[in-house]
């Protein structure tokens, strides 16, 4: 059996909404990893095992790495330092072989940035690390999946 052959030639683009609702592109940007834990255990009996289970609150976080030769890396570090919320969103640019045709995570919060020394070569690049409260996906052919569920007022 072979898999089939894949042409890889989606470009994502990573944008941040800033509290105004204001749109930034981040660019140039080294990496975008967001990281989506449903932690769960199987609760186990004295009479047998996996008589239920027990589940942690999600865990979203996200981790960017940005060149620091745009206003990028210093509007970031200014929502930083204020701890300012705001949302992340990763899109298709230009091809349509990704998964999804979105991501975004809302109410995000910057918990650390992470410098690097400036050096004679190369440009210098911050990395930040954060949360988000709430994701949404949307996949490729258009169904939406959310999570975690909010509670509504």
């Amino acid at each position: 059996m072979s898999s089939p052959e894949t042409s890889w030639n989606t470009r994502l683009a990573v944008h941040y909404t800033d509290d105004k609702g204001t749109d930034h592109e981040i660019s140039p940007i080294q990496s975008f990893t967001p990281t989506f834990a449903t932690t769960a255990e199987p609760l186990h009996s004295i009479e047998r095992t996996h008589v239920g289970v027990v589940t942690q609150p999600y865990a979203l976080t996200f981790s960017m790495t940005v060149n620091a030769i745009g206003p990028a890396t210093a509007q970031l570090t200014a929502l930083a330092l204020n701890a300012t919320e705001f949302s992340i969103s990763m899109q298709e640019r230009s091809g349509d072989d990704w998964s999804f045709s979105t991501i975004v995570l809302s109410r995000c919060v910057i918990t650390s940035a992470s410098p690097t020394a400036a050096t004679v070569l190369g440009a210098p690049q911050a990395t930040f690390s954060g949360f988000s409260m709430q994701v949404d996906a949307t996949d490729a052919g258009g169904a939406k999946t959310s999570g975690p569920l909010q509670a509504s007022l």
